[in-house]
């Protein structure tokens, strides 16, 4: 499969399976040591399944499939207000591909149609977050020209 057999469309309610099936995959690698996994699971679950039902403004699912109409993975994009500017961001809420389409270039597409997307809304950035252990993606960031904005540091208190 290459992108070109791929299609990107907004998410419909018979996604919702499909993407929250996906939530585990946000936790296949080593987490900090003060995150537990199913807690990370259960929230990325409840967050994601408020924005399926309620649909808040400025909060967009879409998903890439086959020309099958088979889901290769999903992408939730939310259009935030830059801290500094006040411009428009874009920022990659959560993007994950299913584990039979891995190494197909999805990520890669997913990662385009947000730029494109933000392009189309004449956002300043596209903005993501992603756990250090998660080398894979992280890869696919840099390798698309992302790089460090902010560091985030954390330390559990006792």
């Amino acid at each position: 499969m290459s992108d070109s057999t791929l299609m990107i469309r907004l998410a419909e309610e018979e996604d919702d399976d499909f993407i929250l099936e996906q939530v585990p995959r946000f936790t296949e690698f080593t987490l900090p040591p003060w995150r537990r996994r199913h807690e990370c699971i259960e929230g990325i679950r409840n967050d994601l399944l408020r924005h399926l039902e309620d649909q808040p403004p400025n909060s967009y699912l879409f998903v890439a499939e086959d020309t099958n109409g088979e889901r290769a993975g999903f992408i939730h994009l939310q259009r935030t207000t830059d801290f500094f500017t006040g411009r428009s961001n874009c920022h990659v809420s959560d993007i994950a591909v299913a584990p039979s389409h891995e190494g197909r270039g999805v990520g890669k597409l997913l990662l385009a149609h947000a730029e494109a997307w933000a392009s189309e809304h004449q956002c300043q950035l596209v903005t993501l977050a992603v756990f250090p252990g998660n080398e894979r993606a992280r890869a696919l960031y840099e390798a698309a020209g992302y790089a460090t904005d902010l560091l985030r540091l954390a330390k559990p208190v006792r």
